[in-house]
């Protein structure tokens, strides 16, 4: 597992890179792991949602009606 600071950097490049498709982003690389069962993986992305949520100012991910 990455440390904190590590995963700030993270949810930060993300944001960087892609936007307000960040959230897109995180939620393709956490399927594509899923899909290849690879749970320290999925452990790792989803602290990286958690962290993009944040730096976009919200608390917890927007839900599809």
């Amino acid at each position: 597992m990455l440390s904190d600071w590590e995963l700030w950097a993270c949810a930060n490049q993300v944001l960087k890179t892609h936007g307000e498709n960040a959230p897109l982003h995180v939620a393709e690389q956490i399927g594509a792991l899923a899909l290849a069962q690879d749970e320290a993986g999925i452990a790792t992305w989803k602290a990286i949602a958690k962290r993009v949520a944040e730096l976009m100012g919200k608390d917890r991910p927007t839900r599809l009606q």
